[in-house]
């Protein structure tokens, strides 16, 4: 793709065509979906961040999933001018924590949030990540900032598997995703 071709897509075609599809990872018959050459691509995180921030408006704070949430939360905290919250899987923050465990497609995991340090309580919270799959990761953090007094107002994701169902899981948070397959 030269300089100036994907300027002109709309954003999931945009996505379509720098998403690479990898086979069996992270575990056998698990299709993954790698956003991580459309995040490098200064016009398809532009027009992602872009598409996402109507989405977004409003919000007080953006809540970031980790890792790649962290990448889109960033991007739109900035252009917003809100902050940003590194919702992180576990054991990556220094103790007080806000903690969750959830089942993932593939196994189970556990997000935590700063107990201390960052007042959540009557906050408008956008959470945003890279995929919706299953909708466990999604409705874990939405759990845990609930949890902590913030008030949710949608997830925003850059691309759902429709055919996992996690929109279902996440109900009756609002989902808005750029591409949906």
């Amino acid at each position: 793709m030269g300089p100036g071709a994907v300027t002109d897509l709309p954003v999931a075609d945009l996505i379509a065509s720098l998403t690479r599809e990898v086979a069996d990872f992270p575990t056998a018959g698990v299709d993954f979906k790698d956003l991580t050459p459309l995040f490098a691509d200064r016009r398809g995180l532009a027009a992602v961040t872009d598409a996402l921030a109507g989405v977004a408006s409003g919000a007080d704070l953006i809540a970031g999933i980790d890792a790649r949430g962290f990448l889109i939360g960033g991007a739109l905290a900035v252009r917003l001018g809100t902050g940003m919250l590194a919702v992180r899987k576990s054991g990556k923050l220094p103790p007080p924590v806000r903690a969750v465990e959830y089942q993932l497609e593939y196994g189970t995991a556990r997000l935590e949030i700063p107990a201390e340090g960052i007042e959540l309580a009557g906050r408008n919270v956008v959470i945003v990540d890279d995929v919706l799959a299953t909708g466990g990761t999604v409705a874990a953090a939405h759990r845990l900032l609930e949890e902590a007094g913030a008030h949710v107002t949608t997830a925003a994701v850059v691309l759902e598997l429709t055919a996992l169902g996690g929109r279902g899981v996440v109900a009756p948070l609002r989902v808005h995703s750029l591409r949906r397959i």
